[in-house]
């Protein structure tokens, strides 16, 4: 449309504990891995300037002030909503940010996909609406922010988040169930998990249920689809990153529920009072690779406080980021420590961090861990 100056995109990789623009909210520990002409992640709010009282004049009256040049940038723009959704646009209005100490230039839109790691940025001029074509496709679920630039440059807080689905047409029924009610956890075993949930409402009728099982970055997988309001699922092992969502006859879904972690059996069975590593590949293209690495106190009784994991690439491999641990990497030798807040691992339970690197000749996986000294058992 006219006044959008230009698009860009970056990623973000979201960890097993999860958080993503969602509502009900769900939580993610995000990184967004720099990529050529990115846009910024919206700044936090600054603290406003203030003005002293006016200086009396010559003659007793109060002299005129004017308004404070302390670089500050301008507020959060409010009430952003969606006034139209198409299976390929969406059209966003919202009230203008007050400026801080420069003028108001244009806007900054930010939007990203449900259970995706893309973060979009789109820049419009001075409006106070706009129509987003670009990467929008149907039957999907996206989150929209908004802020204000100045003409120094300076970007303020982002507004409210605006959330939308997608019709699956354009023609015919094109309005999506309401979300389903709160989804939880009703029993569980090593490989299954019992899901309930609280009935969805249509225009037309609801005509099923589908559960998704996330693997924390871009890939959802379909594990169930059915017309009731409960359903048992099969669990992989370690974590398993639940969400619903409900369907009408025209393909229109919902946006998705509140996420359950379920953790899943280890398997194959580990020696009691040990440590058990997983490293699994989550992603891998001709120059890089992002992969999950799990621990899991075996132990009965014992808390691990405090945790370092050590182990050697077989490959060529370099970290280049990392996530819920502090990764060092000398020659082959990688060794993560504990974040803090996630230092201690009760018994049976079990911590994962995400790597993201590159390799130019072999990505071979390491096969020998050892936790603060002592070796682990290697997952299948």
């Amino acid at each position: 449309m006219a006044g959008v100056r230009s698009t860009v995109s970056s990623r973000r990789l979201v960890v097993g504990a999860l958080v993503a623009a969602l509502a009900p909210a769900v939580a993610f520990a995000v990184l967004v891995v720099g990529v050529p002409g990115a846009g910024a992640v919206p700044a936090g709010a600054a603290a406003p300037l203030t003005t002293g009282p006016p200086t009396p004049g010559p003659t007793g009256s109060a002299t005129p002030v004017t308004p404070g040049t302390s670089p500050f940038p301008p507020g959060a723009p409010s009430n952003l909503t969606a006034t139209a959704v198409t299976t390929g646009s969406v059209t966003l209005s919202w009230t203008a940010a007050p400026r801080g100490c420069c003028a108001v230039v244009a806007y900054d839109i930010t939007y990203t996909q449900a259970f995706n790691d893309i973060v979009w940025s789109t820049q419009v001029g001075n409006v106070t609406t706009a129509t987003i074509t670009g990467n929008i496709s149907r039957a999907k679920q996206y989150s929209f922010y908004v802020s204000a630039r100045d003409d120094m440059g300076r970007r303020g807080p982002s507004s409210n988040s605006a959330q939308v689905v997608t019709p699956n047409a354009d023609t015919g029924d094109t309005t999506p169930p309401e979300r389903p009610g709160v989804f939880s956890v009703s029993g569980q075993t090593g490989t299954t998990a019992s899901l309930a949930w609280a009935e969805s409402t249509d225009d037309v009728g609801v005509v099923a249920y589908d559960v998704y099982r996330f693997d924390g970055l871009y890939i959802s997988t379909l594990l169930a689809s059915v017309t009731g309001t409960s359903v048992t699922v099969p669990l992989r092992a370690g974590p398993n990153l639940l969400y619903l969502r409900a369907r009408d006859a025209a393909g229109n879904v919902s946006l998705a529920t509140n996420v359950q972690n379920v953790q899943g059996a280890t398997s194959p069975p580990v020696t009691p009072g040990t440590c058990q590593v997983t490293y699994a590949s989550q992603s891998e293209w001709s120059t890089g690779f992002v992969a999950t690495v799990t621990i899991r106190n075996t132990s009965t009784s014992a808390v691990i406080n405090g945790w370092t994991l050590a182990f050697a690439f077989r490959g060529d491999q370099r970290v280049t980021q990392s996530w819920n641990a502090r990764v060092i990497q000398s020659g082959t030798l990688v060794t993560a420590e504990h974040s803090g807040w996630n230092s201690a691992i009760p018994p049976g339970g079990s911590v994962s961090f995400g790597l993201y690197g590159t390799w130019r000749t072999s990505n071979a996986p390491p096969t020998a861990f050892t936790l603060n000294g002592n070796s682990c058992v290697v997952a299948a």
